[in-house]
């Protein structure tokens, strides 16, 4: 008890003094209070000899302060409250520990490196004119530079975001306390976090809701805003946040929402992308037009705060209307033709080593490619019409059908669409650029490119022009071949006998093709393919005459690359899919347009002159539906597991082939009775094919001619004009003398169907009679005859200079018809049908037909 509660001296009891001197052995015991020792007594305090403290001498326990006075004790409630001293040392330990708390946390966190969802983009596949053609990878992100971004885009963000960015902190605590407040008070999540906050969220750290997320992400923040400037924590922002869609970035979600690149925002459209930064899938006003109410509020939102920061006029404001967004696309996958061409932009980038295989893997690549939206599509619809339409399910070969196709610019190399299969998703291999079925017959021009590039002469010494003889008979040993003794046999074993190169082409006669590649060199063949566009890599291009006959493997794209530099009067331009390649809006470095000659223009030409006449009248006259000028040939590859149509326009090479593969093994399958058709030939679906497609992609374009310098004679006469009807009693005379004058003459020199005795002065034919006592009405165009006898379809006399004969014999009656086209004759007569003036005009279908004769240069 205190001082102060202790009762008025006078009214205590008087106590018993003590002996002086004496003092009980245990006070507590005794009873007595060691506190009530009297003052001043012996062993006291305050007595003699005492040593009490100062201050303590009054009352017990020494609590009498100085003065005499006592503190007061806090009881009751009082001793809940805090003491200031409390208060201030509290304070002081608290401020000690967070200073020393954020010294460590400031020291022991750092910057960590990006993680893998944020620096994870696709490349990003463009047609031609910039639409979109497929992208890869599973984030749909592409990268930007802030300066692409158009700088009314970058204030909605901040409008929408953060209006104080560049002058703010990297952290605003106030910021985040109302966060804190409003979320607790049922006010709305809200972060509270500035850009710098988001963005180290997004870029380095994850979407985790925990305590330590928030620590490193408050510590990253402020170390970040020391170390980079305000405009590269922005630009990390828009390309790593989400917008909805799939979308991870603004240039993502400018394509997402309204189909075009982040350049070509508007600001209102910028506006509502910002707008989506609170809430992706909420705000989407297609996806969920229930929202629509909020969205535009969000937007309105955005743009007041433009204008509040003097961003946007008030003007520009009250102009802007609320942009609604493009349908939801799905994601451009690498279903339909997609895979196709993803896969050969690859490789062509990493063929050409502009980017290796593991650098295009980390993505980013914006690639624009050469490949026309509407030509791709006329491709897969006239696939579609001419081949797919037709399959059928109870034709179990059917399912064996894959079709591959390519088109080219002639003049720039560049592909304009290409075919690679039914679906990427179902079939895998590209038709287009793979290399294992057979070119056939599709690979003949070249050799014929290689015999005039080369002024090649036949065993005899001939030269060798479209107009030059050749022996078609089937199974025929090749002369001259020093090796394994040769004799291929013809389509259907079919024999010809003598006929011109042009007609062996029009047939696609393998026995003259087989001794043409000899009497070139099947080296320098296979040079001149190699030339025009052939990969020198490609498999089974055999030194030896089989060459000819399309053994080798190349794909459709590399045919129709060569066959665009044929188009192109023999200049071979560096072939390409890809227009452009950028990443983070840098341009990378492309192989430049190195057009060079591959093969003279003249031997290029006359090639084309040749094929012409395969459109016009030989196997590939299903080509004429296109309704163009056009050159091609067709070809067949062995036990018709392949059939090919090659051709050109003077403006565009295309190439389609109808392959067999069993879908289970992936064996190479004939395809015998395939799409109903007891053959696959390449005169068949893929003819059609290229027609339909050649038609669509050129329409509307100007139809051209081709403009050919030909080889010296190699020129197809005009055809002759058409005479009046025939007296009665002379139709049989004509028709016998057409078809034995074009028939026979092709094997014995023209026998029985050439005049007997005539003697041709200045190249018409004067008096001669026929051999069935006709008088020849033919003439003979542009031939200086010097004195020769003709006897028996044998020049006997006088050497004959050049000369084509445009007139077919009579056997009887009055000629009026029946031109011959092509023999011309190229030296000394021979006996035995040696003189070229033989007929040409025996193909099938069209022994009768006029020719166009070619512009020549």
């Amino acid at each position: 008890m205190s001082d102060d509660e202790q009762p008025d001296r006078a009214s205590r009891p008087e106590q018993r003094p003590e002996p002086s001197g004496w003092a009980p052995r245990d006070r507590t015991a005794a009873g007595a209070d060691p506190s009530a020792t009297p003052a001043g007594s012996a062993g006291g305090p305050d007595g003699p000899g005492g040593n009490a403290p100062e201050g303590q001498g009054d009352g017990p326990q020494g609590a009498r302060q100085k003065g005499g006075k006592k503190r007061p004790r806090r009881t009751g409630w009082r001793r809940l409250v805090p003491t200031w001293r409390m208060v201030l040392g509290t304070f002081l330990v608290g401020a000690l520990l967070l200073i020393g708390g954020f010294i460590a946390g400031y020291t022991l966190v750092h910057i960590p490196p990006a993680n893998a969802t944020a620096t994870a983009q696709s490349n990003v596949f463009l047609y031609a004119d910039g639409g979109q053609l497929a992208r890869d990878g599973e984030i749909n992100r592409e990268n930007v530079r802030l300066a692409q971004i158009p700088l009314t885009v970058q204030h909605t963000v901040l409008a929408a975001e953060d209006r104080d960015f560049y002058s703010e902190r990297a952290v605003d605590p106030k910021a985040m306390v109302r966060a804190a407040w409003n979320t607790l008070t049922g006010k709305g999540k809200q972060s509270g976090s500035t850009i710098t906050q988001q963005y180290v969220k997004n870029y380095y750290l994850g979407q985790e809701q925990t305590i330590s997320r928030k620590v490193k992400e408050f510590f990253i923040a402020i170390k970040l805003n020391r170390e980079v400037s305000k405009s590269d924590i922005l630009e990390g922002y828009l390309n790593t946040s989400y917008f909805g869609r799939n979308a991870y970035g603004i240039q993502a979600a400018a394509q997402a929402y309204y189909g075009k690149d982040v350049e070509k925002v508007t600001t209102a459209e910028g506006a509502y992308l910002a707008s989506l930064l609170n809430a992706p899938s909420a705000y989407d006003v297609v996806a969920h037009p229930e929202n629509k109410g909020r969205a535009v509020a969000r937007w309105n939102y955005v743009m007041d705060g433009m204008v509040k920061k003097k961003w946007l006029t008030p003007a520009e404001r009250a102009a802007a209307t609320f942009p609604v967004p493009g349908k939801v696309r799905p994601a451009a996958g690498m279903a339909g033709q997609r895979g196709y061409v993803v896969e050969a932009v690859k490789d062509y980038l990493t063929s050409n080593k502009i980017i290796d295989e593991n650098t295009l893997a980390k993505g980013g690549y914006r690639i624009t490619t050469t490949l026309v939206r509407a030509k791709q599509d006329a491709f897969v619809a006239a696939v579609q019409d001419k081949v797919m339409s037709q399959v059928s399910a109870d034709r179990k070969v059917d399912r064996n059908v894959r079709v591959g196709g390519a088109s080219v610019d002639p003049a720039t190399g560049k592909v304009l669409a290409m075919y690679g299969g039914i679906d990427y998703t179902k079939q895998y291999v590209n038709n287009a650029t793979r290399r294992d079925y057979q070119v056939g017959s599709t690979f003949k021009p070249f050799v014929f490119t290689s015999a005039v590039e080369n002024d090649s002469k036949t065993q005899d010494g001939r030269t060798i022009t479209p107009n030059t003889i050749y022996d078609g008979t089937n199974r025929r040993f090749v002369q001259g071949w020093s090796g394994t003794p040769y004799n291929p046999s013809n389509e259907d074993d079919k024999s010809y006998g003598s006929l011109t190169v042009r007609s062996a082409t029009d047939l696609s006669v393998n026995a003259v093709y087989a001794q043409m590649a000899v009497d070139v060199g099947p080296k320098s063949v296979r040079q001149t393919a190699v030339d025009l566009g052939i990969p020198s890599s490609t498999p089974d291009m055999p030194n030896g005459p089989s060459i000819a006959l399309g053994t080798a493997t190349a794909s459709v794209l590399d045919m129709a690359e060569a066959y665009a530099t044929l188009a192109n009067h023999g200049k071979h331009g560096t072939y390409t899919i890809v227009e452009s390649v950028t990443k983070d809006g840098e341009k990378l470095d492309l192989p430049g347009q190195d057009d060079k000659e591959a093969v003279s223009r003249e031997a290029a030409d006359t090639t084309t002159s040749i094929l012409q006449s395969v459109v016009e009248g030989g196997t590939g006259t299903a080509a004429q539906a296109s309704g163009r000028t056009a050159a091609g040939k067709t070809g067949t590859a062995e036990d018709d597991k392949a059939a090919w149509f090659a051709g050109y326009t003077p403006d565009l090479a295309t190439v389609v082939a109808v392959m067999g593969q069993d879908p289970d093994t992936a064996a190479q399958k004939p395809l015998y009775g395939a799409l109903g058709l007891p053959r696959m030939n390449g005169g068949g679906p893929p003819a059609q094919v290229w027609a339909q497609y050649t038609a669509a992609a050129l329409k509307g374009t100007e139809a051209q001619d081709f403009d050919l310098q030909l080889q010296e004679g190699a020129a197809v006469p005009p055809p002759v004009e058409t005479q009046a009807p025939n007296p009665p009693g002379q139709n049989q005379g004509q028709t016998q003398g057409q078809t034995q004058g074009q028939a026979q003459g092709q094997t014995q020199g023209q026998n029985q169907g050439q005049t007997q005795g005539g003697t041709t002065n200045g190249g018409t034919t004067n008096g001669g009679t026929t051999a069935n006592g006709g008088t020849t009405a033919a003439t003979t165009n542009g031939t200086t005859t010097n004195g020769g006898t003709t006897t028996d379809g044998t020049t006997t006399g006088g050497p004959t200079n050049g000369g084509t004969t445009d007139g077919g014999a009579a056997n009887g009656g009055t000629t009026d018809g029946g031109p011959t086209n092509g023999g011309t004759t190229a030296g000394p007569g021979g006996t035995g049908g040696a003189a070229q003036g033989a007929t040409g005009g025996t193909t099938a279908g069209g022994a009768n037909r006029p020719r166009r004769q070619p512009r020549t240069g």
